[in-house]
């Protein structure tokens, strides 16, 4: 017998379970993984590959998980990502060798690999009418984890100090594992409408998804769009706090930044959202994709603190602008029974886009300064604006105005 949620259950329900999954595994990393990966000996390259390795399982998995949730059903999906959210943090308090870290960071990253994608195709099944809003409000849910993780992590971090050897790191990761616990409890309590029986895949569905997606050129291009975004974001990340650290300010004043920036999206995406189900997307995706090319080719030119924190404000708003409206725009072009698949794709991409944009800046930057790093990045958002709007060229999908 199947009970069936009110939709305003629901949809709280996925908000909590984004939040607590994201909490936990944030805690994992930051800041406490380059500190952990050091107490155990690791070397400056050791904790490159470490960082690197969670990015990746995104990019591996996110479309082969969509695929399958599409024909087994969300929830089962759900169900193996909530059991890696809560067994990977215990794993990090056996670890005593710094290279059983990167098994072991590819494992955890799985679970954010399978949430992401799924819920995003949940959300856009469920509320049809006002995706866009409900996926602005998920998002914000995830940002507020994202945001608070580092500041509880660093606090017992330094509330641990003086305890000997690892209890400090294991404590942050037990923490992990607590906050874990929730979405555990949230997901098994959630159920699904029709759930798909379960069978094995042929590796047929998954081709016909991966043609099905790349053959649609309006998916194609939204894609490359997010990817694009991504990429600014990565180089604006990595290379911020070098260029504030260059004019002299301190690592307060790059935090202060990061934070306002996340605040900023937390804030506007449920607003950006619900513009994105009344207007035309489209329009409003290339607006919020030039706004963040011009901000991250600005950086270097900034005076001071104040400068610096203007342009964070607006890259903010022209991230929120987008990837609110990348995500509902996909929902409206893609096939219900491809949701999964097209979000999953749509996340490998963006995950693509996110650990390229630091490689390619950084060697950039390392040839010829920090002015052309960061122009690099407003020339693809300015390419790939063209493409999208050669590429989605005809009439509004159905729920555009």
């Amino acid at each position: 017998m199947v009970r069936h949620h009110s939709a305003q259950d629901a949809m709280y329900g996925l908000f909590l379970i984004g939040f607590f999954a994201i909490f936990s595994t944030t805690i994992s990393k930051n800041p406490v993984l380059p500190l952990f990966s050091q107490a155990l000996g690791a070397g400056d390259a050791v904790i490159g590959l470490i960082a690197a390795v969670s990015p990746l399982a995104g990019i591996l998995l996110s479309f082969p998980v969509g695929v399958l949730s599409d024909h087994l059903g969300k929830r089962r999906l759900l169900i193996a990502s909530g059991t890696i959210f809560l067994s990977a943090p215990l794993l990090y308090l056996f670890i005593t060798d710094p290279f059983w870290l990167i098994p072991v960071r590819f494992f955890h990253g799985m679970a954010t690999a399978i949430l992401g994608p799924v819920i995003a195709a949940m959300i856009a099944v469920r509320f049809p009418g006002k995706k866009g809003e409900v996926l602005g409000q998920y998002s914000s849910a995830t940002l507020i984890g994202r945001t608070l993780a580092p500041l509880v992590g660093g606090a017992i971090l330094s509330f641990f100090v003086f305890y000997p050897g690892l209890i400090p790191y294991r404590m942050v990761y037990l923490t992990a594992a607590i906050a874990a616990v929730p979405v555990v409890v949230l997901i098994l309590l959630y159920r699904e409408e029709t759930p798909g029986p379960l069978k094995v895949l042929p590796f047929s569905a998954f081709r016909e998804s991966f043609v099905t997606f790349f053959t649609n050129r309006r998916l194609r291009a939204t894609a490359l769009v997010d990817m694009g975004t991504y990429f600014a974001f990565g180089a604006f990340e990595t290379f911020l706090p070098l260029v504030v650290l260059s004019r002299g300010m301190g690592a307060y004043q790059t935090g202060i930044l990061f934070a306002a920036q996340t605040l900023i999206i937390a804030v506007s995406k449920p607003s950006f959202g619900r513009i994105a189900d009344r207007v035309d997307k489209r329009v409003q995706i290339v607006i919020g994709l030039l706004i963040l090319g011009v901000s991250v080719a600005a950086i270097p030119f900034a005076p001071g603190f104040p400068a610096f924190l203007l342009i964070s404000s607006f890259l903010a708003l022209g991230m929120s602008l987008s990837t609110v409206a990348t995500s509902a725009y996909v929902a409206d072009v893609a096939e219900e029974e491809q949701m999964g698949a097209s979000m999953g794709a749509l996340s490998s991409i963006m995950d693509i886009g996110h650990s390229a944009g630091p490689l390619v800046t950084g060697i950039i930057v390392a040839a010829s300064g920090f002015g052309p790093g960061f122009f690099v990045s407003f020339l693809l958002a300015v390419a790939v604006c063209g493409f999208f709007a050669l590429s989605v060229r005809e009439p509004a999908p159905q729920g555009s105005v």
